[in-house]
């Protein structure tokens, strides 16, 4: 597994990558990024639950469903989030993927579209048709043009998310690279943010949404910053195919579906990382519950908890706002069988105080990364979600956001 702080990644065969600064940004900073994928590449999506929903998002839904999962290029833009643009935003964003496939020789349909940045401002359609030929000369199969993609999708993030995993079927090498991006309004209900998962492997659409949906089950959609769900979030995976390594066997999609799920991890450890004003990255782990529903229930609610959150950010061993979070959380448990750890430290047995050191529960909470083990005394079932603290800094990111 290689990631952003690693020299290298392993590119899969079959895509060329670029990126320039359209204006798009106030802050002048690169923001247009574009893929293009050879002949035949399949593709597959997850997207926002939320009702409310950007023009790419729509149109990206459209496309995989007229082309029947056939993706040649993936544009995306960042600064403007082209939602609540109305008839304008949609007609622009169908403009800009009729003249990539005019200039690529391909359908309108088998160009996927994905923005990110600010609700509801006027999407500037012609400062990225401006920059289309640019783009599209530029595009190359080099780790520098992959981390100039990352670079422009970028908002709020303070450092780029990429992933990357190999591997040897039948003799040949399988390479999958993951590219997101997020930093705010996370709480995935599918998937999250914007992620972008390419692989040389040869699969279906309907094979690739199938272990799509379990990768991001068990890790994009078990992390959440601040319980938003974006109107934007996307979730796509584009399989080239060069490899000559075909799906057939359950041993060639095991290893797939492993290191797929090993990459999604990846960048979903990432995101929370970075997290706006994050401090403290905390991994909850939900044990004893009758359901990974129910577990997952439980986690959400502390997760999305201020009170949980806002003790976190000062290190504050204060159990009590935990124990009345897993009893909001809708799930009929019997508080007296609930015991809390700090880690190894238990801090609450069968719903009541239990003598712990304070100080060193501070420390604990004082770390970077960290976990809390809540038993539910309920049944076999258990669930991991990553959460974060709730920081002065991130009032001050979102409080400023727009202007």
């Amino acid at each position: 597994m290689n990631q952003d702080h690693e020299p290298q990644l392993h590119i899969p065969r079959g895509f060329s990558f670029s990126a320039a600064t359209a204006g798009i940004k106030a802050s002048g900073k690169p923001d247009l990024a574009l893929a293009i994928a050879a002949k035949g590449t399949s593709a597959a999506a997850v997207f926002t639950s939320n009702r409310v929903v950007a023009a790419p998002i729509e149109v990206g839904r459209e496309h995989l469903a007229w082309s029947r999962g056939k993706i040649r290029a993936v544009l995306v833009n960042s600064g403007n989030a082209n939602c609540a643009t109305g008839k304008a935003g949609y007609a622009a964003c169908k403009q800009i993927c009729s003249v990539i496939g005019e200039n690529a020789g391909v359908p309108i349909q088998q160009v996927f579209p994905s923005s990110t940045g600010i609700i509801g401002v006027p999407f500037p359609a012609e400062k990225i048709l401006a920059h289309l030929p640019q783009l599209m000369a530029q595009a190359e199969a080099s780790e520098k043009a992959v981390r100039a993609f990352v670079g422009a999708i970028m908002t709020t993030d303070l450092r780029p998310k990429l992933a990357s995993a190999q591997f040897k079927f039948a003799g040949k090498p399988v390479s999958i690279l993951g590219i997101a991006k997020g930093a705010g309004m996370i709480h995935p209900q599918m998937a999250t943010m914007l992620v972008y998962l390419f692989t040389d492997v040869q699969a279906s659409p309907s094979l690739l949404k199938t272990h799509l949906r379990e990768a991001v089950d068990i890790s994009l959609n078990c992390i959440s910053i601040d319980g938003d769900t974006s109107t934007n979030d996307t979730a796509l995976l584009l399989a080239s195919g060069s490899s000559g390594v075909a799906l057939q066997s359950a041993s060639a999609r095991v290893r797939f579906a492993d290191s797929l799920a090993e990459v999604c991890r990846s960048l979903a450890t990432q995101i929370v990382a970075d997290g706006e004003g994050v401090r403290h990255v905390v991994r909850l782990l939900v044990q004893q519950a009758r359901s990974r529903e129910e577990a997952d229930r439980v986690a959400r609610t502390i997760a999305h908890s201020l009170l949980v959150k806002t003790a976190w950010a000062g290190a504050d061993p204060n159990w009590g706002r935990v124990l009345a979070a897993i009893g909001n959380s809708g799930v009929p448990l019997d508080p007296a069988r609930v015991n809390i750890f700090f880690g190894k430290l238990q801090v609450c047995r069968k719903g009541e105080a239990v003598s712990f050191d304070e100080h060193s529960a501070h420390v604990y909470l004082s770390q970077p990364r960290y976990e809390i083990t809540i038993q539910l005394g309920r049944g076999k079932s258990h669930f991991e979600f990553l959460t974060c603290d709730l920081t002065t800094e991130y009032v001050h990111i979102n409080a400023d956001y727009s202007t």
